[in-house]
């Protein structure tokens, strides 16, 4: 009932608050016209906007009076509020003052760090910062970073993280909207400011850091403090963290659920080591395979029987994996059955490639083909409807697929395809189907109007 009524309120404190900022502004006003000398025309008139200010006194004195509403309230009625005008709002009476600087409204900020020379986005005010960190710091429990692609910006994040020596963190997250500016930073700066957080966060739930220098000593300063509380760790792109670093991390947070990282920390030590009984179930693994320069990276195997006792553990675990390999790079993949969920390829792949995975993923839930070149698709898509059951989310980029095949692999998968996201230009008309058919044809079979996405001509 408090939320429902603070919710009704928020709009009148915002006006109320615009309006105790005007009235200053008019008192001012009324106050000068006094020293000033009037003639009987200005007195008539003063009479006229007294009578006036007078009848809208009375019309306030019968509303309620939004200064006294209760703390509760007004606390509600602030965290639904933009920062900005909170802190706006938080000027209008003491009440309203002591409300704004409630622990409540700090367990939960957003840091961004921006240079206005090189970013168009909003930056958190460096005061503002000041204040927090006085006022504030050990009110923090839920922080994330946004920084753009300056060094500049990175080395602000660090002067914060390092301040944060009052505060015990439950989630921290560091996010580049661009370039990863924090591998810019000299890399003993960027772990000195992180272990600040890693040894007086004792409850940390909830880590992010792609694209970051941390490393492997970084690493066990995390699990000395945290691991009983770390539930989610996301550390794609760190290229100074060891398979050995990882397997410590699974070794001693029994309670990790979600993990993200890129394949070559992947290793059947690490399946083995979240498969075992003092681990809980999985709910999330998240593999980027990503290779910069062609025939220069080698990837290895993970063997059968470690994907096969880490889905015996976690046998409703999401596996996303996201591939951005050269076409000669696949050999070591879909050899014999990988129980990934969710596929992604971000680059050309083959059709030799694309059908081994109709062969080997019958847990397949998403697939999404950036591009596969001129030769059709059709006996692959027939076999990745044939095979795996649980299919219910395609997307296709730069391939080709004859129409007839196509609607055989919609028949084939039939409603259970909940997104279909078709580029027109992937489908090639034949003696069956022309594209203006399909459409009709490929609504009936999934239940409902389906158009293939069309590029935009602008």
């Amino acid at each position: 009932m408090v939320l429902e009524y603070g919710l009704h309120c928020q709009q009148v404190i915002v006006e109320y608050s615009k309006t105790w900022h005007l009235g200053k502004l008019m008192k001012r006003g009324r106050k000068n016209s006094e020293n000033k000398n009037s003639s009987l025309e200005e007195i008539g008139e003063e009479s006229k906007k007294q009578k006036i200010a007078d009848e809208e006194s009375t019309k306030i004195s019968e509303s309620p009076d939004w200064g006294n509403l209760l703390p509760d309230v007004i606390l509600q009625v602030f965290q639904y509020l933009p920062l900005l005008d909170r802190a706006h709002a938080s000027q209008v009476c003491r009440r309203w003052n002591q409300v704004f600087h409630m622990p409540d409204l700090w367990r939960c900020f957003e840091f961004e760090l921006n240079q206005p020379a090189t970013s168009y986005l909003r930056a958190t005010h460096p005061e503002l910062i000041k204040q927090i960190i006085k006022r504030h710091s050990n009110h923090l429990q839920y922080v994330s970073f946004k920084v753009d692609s300056s060094k500049e910006s990175a080395e602000a994040a660090c002067d914060i993280l390092s301040q944060l020596v009052n505060c015990s963190l439950k989630t921290l997250g560091l996010i580049s909207t661009a370039r990863p500016s924090f591998m810019d930073l000299p890399k003993s700066h960027f772990i000195s400011a992180l272990t600040v957080v890693f040894v007086n966060s004792k409850s940390l739930s909830s880590l992010k850091i792609d694209d970051t220098p941390v490393d492997d000593p970084s690493l066990k300063v995390l699990v000395a403090n945290n691991s009983d509380t770390l539930k989610l760790l996301k550390m794609s792109s760190c290229p100074h963290v060891s398979p050995a670093g990882i397997l410590c991390v699974a070794d001693q947070c029994h309670g990790l659920r979600e993990l993200a990282l890129n394949y070559y920390l992947l290793s059947d030590e690490l399946l083995l080591a979240l498969s075992s009984e003092k681990h809980v179930r999985l709910e999330h693994l998240r593999i980027d395979v990503v290779s910069e320069n062609p025939g220069q990276t080698h990837f290895h195997t993970i063997q059968k029987s470690s994907w096969d006792a880490f889905i015996k553990h976690s046998p409703k675990v999401s596996l996303v994996m996201y591939f951005f390999l050269y076409e000669e790079e696949f050999d070591p993949f879909f050899r014999y059955e990988t129980p990934v969920t969710h596929l992604y390829f971000g680059r050309s792949v083959s059709k030799d490639v694309l059908g081994r995975v109709g062969m080997t993923c019958p847990r397949l839930v998403e697939l999404v083909v950036c591009a596969n070149g001129l030769r059709p698709l059709d006996e692959e898509l027939i076999r990745i409807a044939e095979r795996c059951k649980n299919l219910s989310a395609i997307g296709l980029g730069e391939c080709e697929v004859s129409c007839s095949a196509f609607v055989e692999f919609v028949k084939m998968c039939g409603g259970r395809l909940s997104q279909l996201s078709i580029m027109e230009e992937v489908l090639i008309p034949d003696q069956k189907y022309s594209l203006e058919q399909i459409h009709w044809e490929v609504s009936k079979h999934l239940g409902r109007v389906w158009f293939p996405d069309m590029m935009p001509t602008w």
